[in-house]
């Protein structure tokens, strides 16, 4: 076949020899830098409301405000900060960027715990009630928010550009196909994210809760600090792609070019009666290309009209908010054209918001796994971290190896249909977790704990694997799968952007699953049979309440949400990496 094909996937062989930046060796440092800063911050977030309310002597409802606002600017300045590495300065400079902010914020918090003065002194009188309450000045508390303000801007900085980074270093360095590749870092990527909160939710809280606040937030310091050690000294490795100019203008010039000439009446395909302009760098192949006939409003916005007044004598257009170019138009085409697949698997992290109910469900059940050991209620998503762990090298490392070895050639399952496995195995775990609560609540009446919500009920906890393992695999398949679609189809100049978008889709869940709950309530407030406690199947009274009938709820949306992203994957079409990777099989066949 025409080598020129491979030609932006395989590197030649003549060259490999004076290959000095990218690879599989640049890889691990990046791995290492991120998960070193995800066990630093979950663990921070796992145990921060203690340290809000017993140190600092706030109320509960204000830690939790504090609380509240810490994770949504943390989930929401990757977003930001991915725009900003894109746009002007790179994924390189704002990973250490954000490395730097992380190690300061965790030193700033260090402090507040390591110096007494610089939070609330402990009461004299044990006596006093509330003349010897703690209350934080409001320096103290200044100096508290600076810290976790300038950890929240250091994670988003992080993890706004270490997947898409990564993924960088492998793009042209490798004789895999693309889509592989990616699969691969992608889920090799979730897994270093798997055992970091693993590592989070045991060692970093058991050294605050045994050694105290002062000991675990400084190794979160030391911690902070080998993660950028392990970053800056593969300096030379990395392949460092430059930023662009900014994407969020171009795309609006697209929409706004489009507008101004909305008269323009467009022309058939092929049809020679209109030009299109192309980026002055663009090959003749693509000089000769017109834009896809998808939102074909948007291609007004690249349509010359009077070519001596549009263009100037070096082929750029006089002004680009009337005149854009071809690859401007697609690229805003690529980014409208996700947003429906994007909220498909946004509903399914609906799913995953539903901890705090189960945390009620498991404290009411037999936890022991022996006679001596018991697991902490808020420990058992062990289980479905284990699932993920154990699951994505599996299928990654024995299911398709096995299946290519089966099939004679190289497979993979397609993108789209790990998205809607995904999608589907949500319903699943969301069923079987509705049918567990059918049956603890009838052991519940049966043992006579209709008004003893925090009675333990006669039912091993171990039930729960009946939701870990579905939703663990549903959640492998839509993390990776989410992440990867995005960084195949969105521009490569929107790569950062591309690889927070499963976050945004996150933030956006928690809203939505926090609106179901509240119609839930309100719709079946006015009726039951448990009494006034009893009447909404959300009720503070888990036994008289109905929360399997909630999270069958759940589970009919969860169905419904898979009937729609089948109708978006129909109505968007094969993937890229799909298509190229067709071209290449049917060339490999001739």
């Amino acid at each position: 076949m025409d080598s020129s094909r491979l030609e932006p996937f395989l590197v030649n062989s003549c060259n490999n020899n004076h290959l000095a930046e990218g690879g599989f060796r640049a890889l691990p440092f990046i791995i290492v830098t991120d998960g070193m800063e995800k066990v630093v911050t979950y663990g921070l977030g796992a145990s921060m409301i203690l340290y809000l309310t017993r140190e600092y002597g706030l109320e509960n409802a204000d830690g939790a405000q504090v609380m509240f606002i810490w994770t949504a600017a943390i989930n929401f300045t990757p977003v930001i900060a991915a725009f900003l590495a894109d746009s002007y300065v790179g994924r390189y400079w704002m990973i250490g960027f954000g490395s730097m902010a992380s190690i300061l914020g965790n030193v700033l918090l260090w402090l507040t715990a390591a110096i007494p003065e610089a939070r609330p002194q402990p009461c004299v009188d044990p006596d006093s009630t509330d003349s010897c309450r703690l209350r934080a000045t409001t320096p103290q508390l200044l100096f508290l928010y600076a810290a976790l303000g300038l950890i929240s801007i250091g994670s988003g900085s992080m993890r706004s550009s270490c997947m898409a980074f990564g993924a960088d270093q492998m793009m042209g360095n490798t004789k895999r196909s693309t889509s592989r590749v990616l699969e691969s870092i992608f889920s090799w990527y979730y897994i270093s994210t798997s055992i970091s909160i693993l590592l989070a939710i045991t060692v970093i809280v058991y050294i605050q809760d045994s050694a105290g606040w002062s000991a675990g937030f400084g190794v979160c310091v030391v911690l902070m600090v080998l993660s950028a050690l392990s970053f800056f000294l593969a300096s030379p490795f990395y392949v460092k792609p430059a930023a662009k100019a900014s994407l969020v203008t171009e795309l609006a010039q697209v929409v706004v070019a489009a507008w101004t000439k909305r008269s323009i009446k467009l022309q058939p395909p092929q049809s020679t009666t209109l030009a299109y302009h192309h980026h002055h760098h663009s090959n003749a192949a693509i000089m000769n290309s017109e834009p896809t006939e998808n939102l074909r409003f948007l291609n007004k916005a690249c349509i010359i009209q009077h070519p001596e007044q549009d263009l100037t004598q070096e082929g750029k257009p006089t002004n680009p908010w009337r005149l854009c170019t071809v690859e401007q138009v697609e690229d805003l085409k690529s980014v409208i054209r996700v947003i429906p697949i994007w909220s498909a698997g946004m509903l399914m992290s609906v799913t995953a918001c539903q901890q705090s109910i189960q945390l009620l469900q498991l404290a009411t059940m037999d936890r022991h796994i022996t006679p001596e050991i018991e697991i902490p209620a808020g420990s058992f998503s062990i289980f479905l971290m284990l699932t993920l762990l154990i699951w994505v090298p599996f299928y990654d490392r024995v299911i398709i190896p096995l299946a290519s070895t089966l099939r004679g050639r190289p497979i993979s399952l397609p993108l789209k249909k790990r998205l809607g496995l995904g999608i589907l195995l949500s319903s699943v775990s969301m069923a079987a977790l509705g049918l567990v609560e059918s049956i603890r609540r009838a052991r519940a009446l049966d043992e006579g704990l209709s008004n003893d919500p925090n009675g333990i009920v006669d039912m091993s906890a171990m039930w729960f694997l009946l939701y870990y393992v579905p939703f663990g695999v549903a959640e492998a398949f839509n993390y990776i799968g989410q992440n990867e679609f995005y960084y195949s189809e969105l521009p490569k100049s929107m790569a950062s952007i591309s690889t927070t978008l499963y976050q945004m889709g996150l933030s956006v869940s928690n809203l939505v699953a926090s609106l179901v709950l509240s119609m839930v309530d309100h719709a079946t407030r006015g009726g039951g049979d448990g009494g006034e406690e009893g009447r909404s199947w959300v009720g503070s009274n888990i036994n008289k309440g109905h929360y399997d009938y909630y999270y069958w709820v759940l589970a009919c949306l969860c169905v419904g949400n898979f009937v729609y992203y089948v109708a978006c994957s129909k109505g968007y079409g094969p993937c890229k990496g799909e298509v190229i990777m067709e071209e290449l099989d049917g060339g490999e066949n001739q």
